[in-house]
């Protein structure tokens, strides 16, 4: 197993994604497929895959809870020191259609060629057991505000697991730490919504998603 993972790390990212998301089976890959795939210590490249869904332009509706309760599962497993991933076999069960694959995997291209240029290896203190443990603190908290049922607000904190993802794959503490800002921005969006929800009642969400979509040009 440590020898594919191996090959996956040291072949272009995209590549490497391709690799995660091709599957023989006409339904798609399945999570348990995937985690396979990767063996040990590939919390970064799941974490990238995972959180896809939720982060692109685009809608995927169904997958945000069970995808955020798997990243919150790894990110648990992450805090408490394991090498290898274990997810419930019902979890492992979950495919992703083709379709989404092929769109997933064209955004995640598409984002790794405009900042590949600047990912490099540095701040490596990401991968000891206290940086991984801070990191998975954030990512546990991006998976509880993924599955937050808020309409058109689980983009954010997917984008901060694939970036934080992304920065352990490469080994880039830099860009951990970026989206690690990042991530307290998510936190305060939602803080924000919430507020606005507590004051004004559940009619706030229209409003709410009238906003969002304003701001993201979908209006």
């Amino acid at each position: 197993m440590q020898t594919k993972l191996d090959h996956l790390k040291h072949q272009p990212l995209g590549d490497a994604l391709e690799r995660l998301l091709h599957s023989e089976d006409a339904r798609g890959p399945s999570i348990g497929e995937t985690t396979q795939a990767v063996g040990e210590k590939g919390f970064g490249l799941i974490l990238m895959v995972l959180s896809l869904p939720s982060a692109l332009p685009v809608p995927a509706p169904g997958y945000s809870t069970p995808f955020g309760i798997v990243i919150g599962l790894i990110a648990l497993q992450m805090i408490l020191g394991r090498q290898t991933l274990w997810i419930p076999a019902r979890l492992q069960r979950i495919r992703i259609k083709p379709s989404l694959a092929k769109s997933m995997l064209g955004t995640a291209t598409r984002a790794l060629k405009k900042i590949e240029r600047w990912i490099r290896p540095r701040q490596r203190w990401i991968r000891s057991r206290p940086g991984q443990a801070g990191l998975a603190s954030v990512i546990l908290i991006m998976a509880c505000l993924m599955m937050l049922p808020i309409p058109l607000t689980n983009s954010f904190p997917a984008v901060v697991i694939f970036l934080i993802g992304l920065g352990l794959s490469e080994e880039d503490g830099l860009l951990a730490v970026g989206a690690f800002g990042i991530g307290l921005l998510a936190v305060a969006l939602y803080a924000g919504v919430i507020y606005i929800l507590i004051q004004q009642g559940p009619d706030a969400l229209d409003a709410i998603k009238d906003w969002v979509k304003a701001r993201l040009g979908m209006s």
